[in-house]
């Protein structure tokens, strides 16, 4: 068996699972292209930015890709399909980080951390900066999924109001309530922090639009770490500027890199991230967790896949 990553390089990693599987032959390289041959590939472990339709072809023997992140969007679903490849993501180890990255805006926002970083730097010395408390604040989280559920329950920790909203409605406990997407626009005015992790699908595009933002609080604070497709992001800037929400905090764009034009750079209403709330120092060893499991269920020809991925429903 021979399997294929183009993945970042951990040599402690790569040795464990060498290890545990001393049968299997593992190739990695930067991409998939510096293979001179790829007829031999079983398994590809990859992020799903090298994987081609081109690349698909010259793999007769690929059964099985290990997408290393969440997102499939990048992927030749069609062509993965037809060839009735599995493909299996990392689904779920972004859910603290990111988490606690959405909480680090929270915070940012609601104690004013910038205006004292602004002070520090002209030796300022203030008392009087306004600042808020998040508890019994109402906290929205569009996308009730694994990393929803964390946010959430970083939210209780902080003793805030979280409402939970998934496609179908379905209760999730790890919410105080729960709300399918169609009831989005009647749960909004009761949001003072409204936080989106939707994949990028069919399903998910432009949730966020001009309807949407009127809807909100003129102080709500909207906070988008899951894909940026699902925002209208011309209807968002005229929201902040003509005041119909107080603060918008983005990891994730419509086109990344932020094009150096875009209107969200000088906006003082916008923080910027560069799509970084899941990336840390234990993200590839959770995401080989996730792989070493498959790897064992795929030798040993079994059903129980951990985050086998639906590419009808892209996730």
């Amino acid at each position: 068996m021979h399997v294929v990553g183009t993945i970042l390089r951990n040599d402690e990693l790569e040795r464990n699972v060498k290890k545990q599987f001393p049968d299997v032959e593992f190739t990695y390289v930067r991409k998939v292209n510096e293979l001179a041959s790829l007829e031999s590939v079983d398994v590809l472990l990859t992020y799903g930015d090298d994987v081609t339709p081109d690349v698909i072809s010259r793999m007769p023997n690929l059964k099985w890709i290990m997408v290393m992140s969440a997102g499939i969007e990048k992927l030749p679903i069609r062509v993965l399909k037809e060839r009735k490849i599995i493909v299996t993501n990392a689904r779920g180890i972004h859910k603290i980080p990111m988490a606690e990255f959405v909480f680090a805006f929270i915070l940012q926002h609601a104690k004013q951390l910038h205006v004292f970083l602004a002070q520090q730097r002209e030796n300022v010395w203030n008392r009087k900066v306004q600042q808020q408390e998040i508890y019994g604040r109402t906290l929205l989280v569009v996308g009730a999924g694994a990393i929803g559920s964390q946010i959430s329950t970083y939210g209780k920790a902080f003793g805030m109001y979280t409402i939970g909203i998934n496609r179908s409605g379905n209760s999730n406990p790890d919410f105080d309530e729960t709300y399918s997407i169609d009831q989005l626009n009647d749960i909004l005015p009761n949001a003072d922090y409204i936080v989106s992790v939707l994949p990028n699908t069919v399903h998910t595009n432009k949730v966020f639009t001009k309807e949407q933002f009127l809807h909100m609080k003129r102080t709500a604070v909207f906070i988008n770490v899951g894909r940026g497709n699902a925002v209208n992001e011309i209807d968002l800037m005229n929201a902040l500027n003509e005041g119909q929400l107080a603060h918008a905090f983005l990891d994730v764009f419509e086109t990344e890199p932020l094009p150096v034009d875009h209107p969200f750079w000088p906006s003082e209403k916008v923080t910027i991230t560069p799509h970084l709330s899941a990336i840390t120092d234990m993200y590839l060893p959770r995401a080989y967790e996730i792989f070493v499991k498959n790897l064992r269920n795929y030798i040993e020809q079994g059903e129980n896949w951990v985050n086998l991925v639906d590419l009808n429903r892209g996730y």
